[in-house]
């Protein structure tokens, strides 16, 4: 069986759930923190390729830090990513890959379609 991959704030229900529905189908999971240990710009643009997503379609709009920075207004997906790699509470969680393709599992359940 490949190698999951979930980015996971242990913070976050769903997050947290996602997780669970990994653990009980018996996948072998590599958890990462992602606000431990945020994505580089590279990283950051792999994902977004795998989910087939822009910038903004990752971005959570409702953290108050979006509103502080300005996001709404910018439209240059470079600063976009930038603004996710200097504050990755920006980024939406959980993002679940396997084998070149990701999910972001919200609802939970959408990481099951991976599987």
């Amino acid at each position: 069986m490949s190698k999951v991959t979930i980015y996971h704030n242990p913070r976050c229900s769903k997050s947290r759930e996602a997780l669970k529905l990994l653990e009980e189908q018996g996948t072998d999971v590599e958890v990462v923190k992602y606000l431990d240990t945020p994505p580089s710009k590279e990283e950051l643009k792999s994902l977004l390729k795998m989910l087939g997503i822009s910038a903004r379609e990752l971005m959570r709009t409702k953290e108050a830090i979006y509103k502080e920075l300005g996001l709404k207004e910018v439209e240059d997906e470079e600063k976009l990513i930038e603004a996710m790699v200097e504050h990755p509470r920006l980024i939406e969680r959980p993002i679940v890959i396997k084998d070149g393709k990701a999910v972001i599992g919200r609802p939970p359940q959408k990481v099951i379609e991976l599987l």
